[in-house]
């Protein structure tokens, strides 16, 4: 029977939890693992991992609160690391995001997975996965003409700014006000729907500070990072220190979003309408569900593209400033 280390981290002192766990999963071999118990939820850093390992690791819950985090964490054998996550997929032809979409496969908050840690978590055979993505048509969604994998990172901060983050303050009152009165109107006989009224409003509360700090302070330094590399100005150091400390909040929230509107999704059996639904209880329902499409593409341009190539070009950036403080 095997034996797996396990690493109590809520015994250790906070700031020495991750270099703690880092320095545990270095001296691991290909293979190998270890389980972490904590009084809270990880996630942090998985992102950390994901940022600062890439994608060589494995990480399952084993428990998932509300006292107790079990997570199970492994090296991947030689050559599992190389696989294309399913966000990389999506990055290189965003026809293929309807394929993952019709399975119930979350490309944009869940795009760090690979298609074998999706086929074991859905217990879909990974023949089909790639049967199905082989077979996507020309005539499917694109992305609008433009190659966003190629455009420069100040114009697509600018462009998630204007074509989503403006669709989501535009519609956020409206759907809201929806679904306020679907839940008024019809809540007596279906309850379900004052539950969405009730967790559309956090998304909406949520999403409206999350645009804010990602206009206030992330974009901008995304921005002052790419006229870095076009004029060789060296950028100031942040309060924040490296550009994946906001990256990894950013994500968490969007996970969070992607939760709450899954949850959604769930309550509405798909956005099913009942047979006496009125046209408030229709609108509110093609509204949400534009919503949740929208949202989507906004998350993958962000968490597949905008942030990996933000890190990288912080990390180019370093290392042109030391090389010049060498000289």
């Amino acid at each position: 029977m095997e034996t797996i280390d396990i690493l109590n981290v809520s015994v250790i002192e906070p700031r020495f939890k991750h270099p703690t766990i880092f320095l545990k999963f270095d001296s691991l071999l290909p293979g190998e693992s270890f389980i972490i118990h904590n009084d809270h939820d990880p996630k942090p850093l998985y992102y950390q991992l994901i940022a600062e390992r890439g994608q060589i690791f494995t990480w399952d819950y084993l428990e998932n609160g509300p006292e107790i985090w079990k997570v199970k964490i492994a090296r991947k054998n030689s050559g599992e690391g190389e696989e294309e996550t399913i966000g990389e997929i999506v990055t290189r032809d965003f026809r293929k995001a309807q394929v993952f979409k019709k399975l119930g496969i979350d490309f944009c908050c869940g795009g760090k997975k690979t298609l074998s840690e999706i086929s074991k978590k859905k217990g879909i055979s990974i023949e089909k996965l790639k049967a199905d993505l082989d077979s996507v048509s020309s005539a499917e969604i694109t992305s609008g003409g433009l190659d966003f994998d190629k455009v420069k990172l100040d114009f697509l901060s600018d462009y998630v700014i204007n074509a989503h983050h403006g669709y989501v303050r535009e519609n956020i009152p409206f759907i809201l006000e929806l679904a306020n009165k679907v839940a008024r109107v019809h809540g007596v006989n279906h309850p379900e729907v004052v539950k969405v009224a009730e967790v559309f409003s956090r998304i909406a509360k949520d999403l409206s500070l999350h645009m804010t700090k990602e206009e206030v302070i992330l974009f901008p330094y995304i921005k002052e990072l790419v006229n870095a590399e076009r004029t060789g100005i060296q950028v100031d150091l942040k309060s924040f220190g490296s550009v994946t400390s906001p990256i990894h909040v950013m994500e968490m929230e969007h996970e969070q979003a992607g939760e709450d509107l899954v949850e959604i999704r769930e309550l509405t059996s798909g956005y099913a309408l009942p047979v006496d639904a009125c046209n408030s209880y229709t609108i509110l329902y093609k509204k949400l569900e534009e919503f949740e499409n929208d949202l989507h593409k906004h998350v993958h341009l962000e968490n597949n593209i905008l942030f990996p190539k933000a890190i990288k070009l912080e990390k180019q950036s370093s290392i042109k400033a030391a090389l010049k403080s060498n000289k």
